[in-house]
């Protein structure tokens, strides 16, 4: 196995796979039946974006790591037992900027539900 497997959830890998060039880390810390609800200014709270299983998070992310990136960066990070909530922003080449904050929940060293709210420059 992986070290995605053995190593589990920490401030440290959260770090790792926010602020690497590819997905491939990130994605490692969700749960296969992990759950992904986003909201921003075009997924309200009433109607967010909600994402199924590791397969429809991966679309996500992947997109995200194409983008021309100047910077992404994990702000904080707080854990407490099986939670955490982390700050996360980041720069496209642009100037654009886009802030986000999460709340996860953990089972067995990988994220099984996050809610991210996030903000962009307009």
């Amino acid at each position: 196995m992986g070290t995605a497997a053995s190593s589990g959830f920490s401030t440290e890998s959260l770090r790792r796979g926010i602020e690497g060039n590819t997905a491939t880390t990130l994605l490692s810390l969700y749960a296969d039946d992990a759950e992904l609800r986003v909201v921003d200014r075009n997924t309200q709270p009433s109607h967010p974006r909600v994402l199924h299983g590791r397969d429809e998070i991966a679309e996500l992310l992947n997109d995200i790591y194409k983008r021309d990136m100047k910077s992404h960066k994990l702000e904080q990070c707080v854990m407490e037992g099986d939670r955490a909530a982390f700050t996360e922003s980041c720069e496209y080449s642009d100037g654009v900027r886009v802030f986000s904050e999460s709340m996860i929940s953990l089972r067995d060293g990988k994220i099984t539900q996050q809610t991210m709210i996030q903000a962009w420059d307009e």
